[in-house]
């Protein structure tokens, strides 16, 4: 199984109209064109996931003023994408058909191929008690990675093939509630990335 990208090429990077932070703010989040071929026979339904893995521990350190965050601090996830059920005649996503722009405080019933359910991903916790951008946040949301960060950030698009039309999720699904639900029913996966930063000294850069 294979996915591919008309919207940037694998390791390259990754164009600012797919990101939700720029230089200058917000920019065009809107999520890239995914394509996948080759799915093994059997396969009955797919998962999406957007994860960055490259997101800073010490969260006391992002965006503060007079501070870099050194490359080789450890590094945990965040999951800008779920997408679970999506049905297995489904072989490509076009760019800005599930995200278009920022929505404050989040997409409640974003777009996406019919049948497909999108879970919430990680701003829902980042965001969370913050006055104009806390709430749930469904679907893609694209990258903002601290622009004081010294390490490129990866952003992952992982296809997931499984042997059943449907995960038993709840309400608002996490990417682990995803893990959980799809362990035992993966038959193949695929991946992709692109990169993005905004440090100065890393910003268009991969």
């Amino acid at each position: 199984m294979r996915i591919y990208s008309n919207s940037f090429e694998h390791a390259g990077p990754l164009p600012v109209e797919f990101a939700m932070g720029t230089p200058d703010g917000f920019g065009g989040n809107r999520n890239p064109h995914l394509a996948w071929k080759d799915a093994p026979e059997g396969t009955r339904s797919f998962v999406l996931l957007c994860v960055d893995p490259d997101v800073p521990t010490v969260a006391e350190m992002v965006g503060k003023e007079g501070v870099e965050i050194p490359a080789d601090q450890p590094r945990t996830e965040f999951v800008h994408w779920v997408m679970a059920d999506i049905p297995a005649s489904v072989n490509a996503i076009e760019a800005g058909s599930a995200s278009d722009g920022v929505t404050r405080p989040g997409k409640t019933n974003p777009p996406g191929p019919e049948g497909a359910r999108q879970g919430l991903n990680d701003y829902t916790t980042w965001f969370k008690g913050d006055p104009d951008m806390g709430g749930e946040w469904y679907g893609y949301d694209g990258p903002y990675p601290p622009a004081n960060d010294l390490r490129m950030h990866r952003y992952f698009f992982r296809l997931i093939a499984l042997d059943v039309a449907q995960l038993d999720l709840p309400q608002g699904f996490s990417a682990a509630d995803v893990h959980r639900a799809m362990h035992g029913h993966v038959l193949a996966e695929a991946a992709i990335y692109g990169a993005y930063s905004l440090h100065p000294k890393l910003h268009g850069t991969a």
